[in-house]
């Protein structure tokens, strides 16, 4: 089984992404083609507290709207998911003291794998080697951050209709590498998210046995529309290549202190 041609995707993407955002949010305020997802419980996140601009959203609006919604945060953060909406936004953007990013959408294109092997497991067993893993990616972040950037996934079990974590072990039994699975297969549509492999066991294969894993699932529930987000700057977008993913879009992330 293939993934329909990667344009006709990105509309579902987008719907699932802005579904994703609602589904975990503890509470939202709404805006014109867009909204704030906010949680109080992982404030350090920006994944859980930002302004989503899911449509054609007013490009001079879009500061004020976070600045109305993160007030009591030491943080503005939106994301745009359309390109063409989000280009225009980079000017106004910009003037009000934000700077941009882009994270890439790859589709998998490629065909299914078979199971990698990996367990699926309960976040109690990830969250050590989670909380161990962050220092490599945010050296500076302190203690509270971190707590909220490894505590979130518990809020992403709301965000999908099924939501499920997967471990490759080493022989000893150790936790090696570890992934995200979202999926609502009525509309046959599956996130791969926060695949993470443990410095100690880098270059050993275990990121492909999780990804694998996550892909035969994903294939199996229905989810034709499989696909992951990736940092541009960053290798791993090469490798997912590699595995048969095909960039399809990008997302702008737009960020200012406070």
């Amino acid at each position: 089984m293939t993934s329909p041609t990667p344009a006709a995707e990105l509309p579902r993407i987008h719907r699932f992404l802005t579904g994703f955002h609602r589904r975990q949010a503890a509470r939202t305020v709404e805006f014109p083609n867009a909204v704030a997802v906010l949680d109080d419980a992982y404030r350090h996140s920006r994944g859980n507290n930002h302004v989503l601009a899911y449509g054609a959203v007013d490009p001079e609006a879009l500061a004020g709207y976070a600045d109305e919604a993160q007030s009591h945060l030491p943080y503005r953060f939106a994301y745009v998911l359309d390109e063409t909406v989000a280009a225009a936004c980079l000017a106004p953007m910009e003037r009000a003291g934000f700077r941009h990013a882009t994270t890439m959408i790859m589709a998998h294109t490629g065909p299914v794998p078979e199971h990698g092997g990996a367990r699926e497991v309960d976040f109690d067993e990830l969250r050590g080697p989670v909380t161990a893993s962050w220092p490599r990616f945010d050296p500076e972040a302190p203690p509270e951050h971190i707590r909220d950037l490894v505590e979130r996934r518990l809020a992403r079990r709301r965000g999908a209709d099924v939501v499920r974590f997967f471990a490759a072990y080493t022989p000893e039994g150790e936790v090696a590498a570890w992934v995200d699975l979202y999926m609502n297969p009525a509309t046959g549509v599956a996130q791969v998210e926060d695949l993470v492999t443990a410095e100690a066991h880098l270059g050993r294969g275990y990121a492909g046995k999780v990804l694998d894993t996550a892909l035969h699932e994903a294939a199996s529930a229905g989810c034709t529309t499989r696909f992951l987000t990736a940092d541009p700057t960053n290798w791993p977008h090469h490798w997912y290549r590699r595995k048969g993913f095909t960039p399809v879009s990008s997302v702008s992330r737009f960020h200012r202190p406070s």
